[in-house]
């Protein structure tokens, strides 16, 4: 009888080894010291990445190296202990699989309506029109707000920054307050939408919350965006730009690929819904019906190109995917597997433990969000994903919406802040952002207690 006991308690010990959330227990060990020690350097080296000049994905993979390679070292020391890593580690892949290849179809298609000029027509139709400088301040901030849900709130922001550059020359006080403008607004949009930021995406991949609930955030991320837009617009300078003539011509395939994007939205949703299966899987049917409009394209320039006597340089949906931001989706394994190793060392409990055991889910929500201004919201997404305290989707809700627009209340807080510095050339700074960030603040307050009264009042049926 005790031989049976010592062996089911010996198949729990290794039941429980081998969970995908398994916890080793290493927070007081040297090495659980020594891998935390290597996320904040890598973050760091992150951070300053335009000063050092390395990519951001080449610190954070080095370091998911060693803090894996310290951990199967340290409890793979013998059969089962190797199993039990090597099972944490393939559920953590596992879930950046399934982002990756949905990020991979995203960026394509992005790329794709970007170089059949969907994007520069757009532009050239709001540049033709002898709009005031305080109307464009609104319309870009607008379409920034729902463009962002389909399209992603860094590109919506660089698209959108195009046309504030255009119009905005020699003006360059009505080109920081835009650009502001465009930060706040791209960011909110993205926050009520599976599909408007990674986190969304996180949130609604990891089942705590379904996609038609991230809709009920669009009135906490419109009031995230109007405040600081109101309080921004008597600063805006009056009078209007000098109107242009320029035209811009959709190419051929243009609108096919925009049908194709919209179907791959629908099958994507449809997908997760109702057959239940990963978003990847809507995302790829996606990727085989926009290969089918690349075919067409293909053949309708290379039918060109013989009857104009012209060399033809091909079309291809696979040049276009080599093109996508390699870099980024590295830099996205890199936090997931950092964050996943130092999960499985038991640092994401014990954060757990005090944040949400201690200070309450709302204080704790909140407190992420900020936090997001600092680190990026995706480690922070991630890192709440796998401490999973037990909140309810209103919680879920809440934190989604915080850590997706707490980064506009810098303009180092979100990869559209940090983009719109790049391309502004000196006009949207830190500084310049900095002077408006107690209204954006005054936003994300006023989004947040909406939230909560919604929450409080089952108005959309959250709790």
């Amino acid at each position: 009888m005790r031989s049976l006991l010592a062996l089911q308690a010996l198949a729990s010990e290794s039941s429980a080894a081998a969970s995908p959330d398994a916890n080793f227990h290493l927070t007081g060990h040297p090495i659980g010291w020594i891998a935390l020690a290597l996320f904040v350097l890598a973050y760091a080296a992150v951070i300053a990445e335009e000063r050092i000049r390395i990519a951001k994905s080449k610190p954070v993979l080095l370091a998911a190296a060693l803090i894996w390679a310290m951990l199967a070292w340290r409890i793979g020391g013998d059969g089962a202990g190797g199993s039990a890593v090597k099972t944490v580690f393939e559920s953590m892949f596992l879930e950046y699989a399934e982002l990756f290849f949905f990020l991979v179809v995203a960026m394509t298609y992005v790329t794709a309506m970007g170089e059949r000029g969907i994007f520069e027509a757009l532009r050239a139709q709001i540049t033709r029109r002898h709009f005031s400088f305080r109307q464009l301040f609104w319309i870009t901030g607008t379409l920034a707000f729902f463009l962002s849900p389909m399209l992603d709130n860094l590109t919506t922001a660089l698209v959108m920054s195009a046309v504030v550059l255009a119009l905005g020359a020699g003006n360059a006080r009505f080109i920081t307050l835009a650009m502001i403008n465009l930060v706040v607004a791209a960011n909110a949009g993205g926050a009520w939408s599976a599909f408007g930021d990674i986190t969304t995406l996180m949130v609604w991949q990891a089942h705590k919350a379904e996609f038609l609930d991230f809709i009920t955030l669009l009135a906490p991320a419109l009031v995230n965006w109007l405040v600081p837009a109101l309080l921004m617009t008597f600063a805006v300078p009056a009078g209007r730009p000098e109107a242009s003539s320029k035209e811009a011509h959709i190419k051929h395939g243009g609108i096919g690929i925009c049908v194709s994007f919209a179907l791959t939205i629908a099958i994507t949703v449809i997908g997760k819904q109702w057959l239940h299966m990963p978003a990847a899987y809507g995302m790829l049917t996606g990727l085989a019906l926009l290969n089918l409009v690349a075919t067409r394209i293909e053949r309708k320039q290379r039918h060109y190109a013989l009857a104009q006597g012209v060399e033809d340089q091909g079309y291809s949906i696979f040049k276009i995917i080599a093109n996508a931001e390699w870099d980024t989706l590295l830099f996205f394994y890199g936090v997931f597997a950092c964050v996943g190793g130092l999960a499985a060392m038991g640092y994401l409990e014990l954060a757990s433990k005090y944040l949400y055991g201690t200070i309450g889910y709302t204080l704790a929500n909140t407190g992420m969000g900020v936090l997001s201004a600092v680190v990026d919201n995706i480690p922070i997404m991630f890192a709440v994903l796998k401490m999973n305290p037990p909140m309810g989707l209103g919680q879920w809700l809440l934190i989604t919406l915080t850590a997706g627009v707490g980064g506009s209340l810098l303009s180092v807080g979100s990869a559209a802040g940090v983009a719109l510095m790049g391309v502004s050339r000196g006009m949207y700074t830190f500084r310049e952002h900095l002077k408006w960030s107690w209204a954006i603040a005054l936003g994300f307050a006023a989004s947040i207690g909406l939230h909560l009264w919604f929450d409080s009042m089952h108005l959309f049926g959250i709790s």
